[in-house]
């Protein structure tokens, strides 16, 4: 599923009132948004940023250590740098929908 593929989805699922495709991406972006913003607030300790959402899952910032790797083209040894990601943990609800 892409992105129209779930406007499409919500604007299905909305019954009442009809919700319009430009609405339903309107409130799709401003939701990435949201999320966006929230886990890349500097002012906020990485490991304090998050988002939860009860019963869907948590959005949250982890920390990845300083790593050695390999070039894939020479085999020479790299040091890979610690970097901030985005990760998703599934809470309850969607985990038991999927399985």
């Amino acid at each position: 599923m892409n992105k129209s593929d779930l406007i499409d989805a919500m604007v299905a699922e909305c019954v009442e009132p009809k919700l319009s495709k430009a609405d339903a991406g309107r409130a799709l972006d401003s939701f990435i948004h949201a999320i966006t913003k929230a886990l890349s607030d500097s002012s906020v300790e990485p490991e304090k940023r998050s988002v939860a959402l009860v019963g869907f899952g948590t959005f949250a910032v982890k920390e990845r250590a300083e790593r050695k790797g390999r070039n894939p083209q020479t085999g020479a040894e790299i040091t890979i740098k610690a970097a901030k990601i985005p990760s998703f943990k599934a809470g309850k609800s969607l985990k038991d929908a999927v399985n």
